[in-house]
C-alpha cells in the first residue's frame, strides 16, 4: 500500500505544482496565459485519452504490470519536461507525462480495492485521498520554495529522485492481481483514445476561440468514434468502455458528481494562482502559501470522511460537501478588492473543507457500486470522470481568460461555483438511486 501512495503522490505533486507555477512558466517562456494553459491541457488531453485502455489492458495483463510502466514513463517524461527550453518542447514532455500518469491512476482503485475487504474500502480510499490531499497542499509550498531560489525545470526535476524511490519500493510490493482471461481490444483502444482526445482537443480549442473548421472536425471525431467505440462493445462481458456500470443509477450519478466537482477544482487550482498574482498583485512564493490550505484541509478531512462513509450514504455527505464547496467558491470570487491573507486563506478552508468532504465517500461509492471482477472498469472511470473534470475546467479558464484578460479568474471562480452546485444535486440524487439498484 506504501508504494502506491508514494506513486500517487508523485502524480499529485506534479499536478499541483504546475498549476502554481503556471504564471512563472507562462512569462518564461514569453507565452499568454491562455496559451499557457495547454501545459496543464497537454498533460490532461493524453492522460483522458489513454486511461480507459489503460484500465482495461490492467484487467487483461494484470495491474501491477500497467502501474510500474507508468510510474517509469512518468519519472523519465519528467526528465525531458525538466530540459525543455520552448513551450512546443515543454507541450510534447507533458504530454508522455500524461500517459504516464494515466497508467498510473487507471489501476490505483484497482489495486486498493484487492486490498482492502468491503466494510474497510472507505478507509483505504480515505488514505488515498488523504495522500492526494497532502500532495496538493505540498505543491504549492513546493513550487513557491524552488521558484525562490530556481528556475521552473526545477520543479519538474524534483520528480525524478521521487519517481526513482516510488520504483524502488514498488517492484518488491506491489500486489499481483490476476488477469480476467479476456483480450485485450486493440481496435476499441484505439477507439477510445481518439474519442476522448479529440474531445479534450476541441475543448482546449474552443476555449482558445480557434477557427470553427478544427473544432468541428475534432467534434466529428469524438462522436464518430465513440458511436462505433459503443456499438463494438455491445454484449461483452467486460466493456472498455464502462456502458455496462453507467446502466447502474448509482454508478452513473457517482460519476458525474466527480466531473462536476473535479471541474471546479480544475478552475480553481488554474485561475487561482493567476487571481492572487495578476489581480490582487501577490508575488509567485505568497501564491503559493495562499494555495495551500484547500489542500491542507482535503488531507485531513478525507480520511474521516472515508471512515464516515462506511456508516453513512455517500450521497449525503458528498452532497453537504459539495454545497460547502460551491459557497467557496462564491466567497473567492466576491472577494473584497484588497483582501488579507487571512480572508482569503479562510475561504480556501471552506473550499477544502467541502472538497475533502466529498472526495474518498464519491470513489467509494464508484467501486462499490460495480461488480468486483469489474474493479478494472470501476477504477478507470474514477480516473476519466477526475481528469475529463479538471480538462474541462482548465478549458473554461482559458475560456474565462479570453473574455476578459483581466475579469478571467473571477469569473472562472464563478463558473465554479456552478459546477460544483450541479454535483450537490447529483450527489443528493443517489439516496433515491439507492432504492433502484
Amino acid at each position: 500500500m506504501l508504494a502506491i501512495l508514494i506513486s500517487i503522490a508523485l502524480a499529485s505533486l506534479d499536478t499541483a505544482i504546475a498549476n502554481t507555477a503556471l504564471p512563472a512558466i507562462a512569462t518564461s517562456l514569453h507565452t499568454t496565459p491562455a496559451a499557457s494553459v495547454w501545459i496543464i491541457n497537454a498533460y490532461q488531453l493524453s492522460a483522458v485519452a489513454t486511461i480507459l485502455a489503460f484500465a482495461s489492458f490492467g484487467g487483461t495483463v494484470g495491474h501491477r504490470k500497467v502501474y510500474l510502466f507508468g510510474l517509469v514513463l512518468f519519472t523519465l517524461s519528467s526528465a525531458l519536461c525538466a530540459m525543455s527550453t520552448t513551450l512546443t518542447q515543454l507541450t510534447l514532455a507533458r504530454v508522455l507525462q500524461g500517459v504516464g500518469a494515466s497508467a498510473i491512476m487507471s489501476v490505483n482503485g484497482a489495486l486498493i480495492f484487492s486490498l482492502f475487504p468491503p466494510e474497510k474500502l472507505g478507509k483505504g480510499m480515505g488514505l488515498n485521498a488523504l495522500v492526494v490531499g497532502m500532495s496538493f497542499a505540498a505543491g504549492p509550498t513546493v513550487a513557491s520554495l524552488i521558484l525562490s531560489v530556481a528556475d521552473w525545470p526545477w520543479l519538474f526535476g524534483i520528480n525524478i529522485p521521487i519517481g526513482l524511490v516510488a520504483l524502488a519500493m514498488a517492484i518488491p510490493s506491489l500486489p499481483h492481481t490476476p488477469p480476467n482471461g479476456q483480450r485485450f481490444a486493440w481496435a476499441t483502444a484505439l477507439l477510445s483514445m481518439l474519442t476522448f482526445g479529440s474531445l479534450i482537443y476541441a475543448l482546449g480549442e474552443g476555449a482558445q476561440f480557434a477557427d470553427a473548421l478544427p473544432i468541428g472536425l475534432a467534434l466529428l471525431v469524438c462522436v464518430t468514434a465513440g458511436s462505433v467505440m459503443i456499438r463494438r462493445e455491445i454484449g461483452h462481458p467486460a466493456p472498455l468502455f464502462p456502458s455496462d456500470l453507467l446502466k447502474r443509477p448509482m454508478f452513473t450519478l457517482s460519476a458525474l458528481t466527480a466531473i462536476c466537482s473535479f471541474a471546479t477544482q480544475g478552475l480553481a487550482f488554474v485561475s487561482l494562482p493567476f487571481f492572487f498574482e495578476t489581480v490582487l498583485g501577490r508575488d509567485p512564493v505568497q501564491t503559493g502559501y495562499l494555495m495551500t490550505p484547500w489542500s491542507v484541509v482535503v488531507a485531513l478531512i478525507a480520511p474521516f470522511a472515508g471512515r464516515l462513509s462506511d456508516r453513512y450514504p455517500p450521497g449525503l455527505l458528498g452532497g453537504i460537501g459539495l454545497a460547502v464547496l460551491s459557497l467557496g467558491m462564491l466567497s473567492l470570487a466576491m472577494l473584497p478588492a484588497d483582501p488579507s491573507a487571512l480572508e482569503i486563506g479562510v475561504r480556501m478552508v471552506i473550499c477544502g473543507l467541502g472538497f475533502g468532504f466529498f472526495q474518498s465517500p464519491n470513489q467509494k461509492a464508484l467501486m462499490t457500486s460495480a461488480p468486483r471482477e469489474r474493479s478494472s472498469g470501476a477504477s478507470g472511470t474514477i480516473a476519466t470522470a477526475r481528469l475529463l473534470g479538471q480538462s474541462t475546467g482548465a478549458a473554461l479558464v482559458a475560456l474565462s481568460f479570453g473574455l476578459s484578460s483581466h475579469a478571467g479568474p473571477v469569473l472562472a471562480l464563478y463558473i465554479g461555483a456552478g459546477f460544483a452546485a450541479v454535483a450537490c444535486l447529483a450527489s443528493f440524487s443517489r439516496l433515491a438511486a439507492r432504492n433502484l439498484g
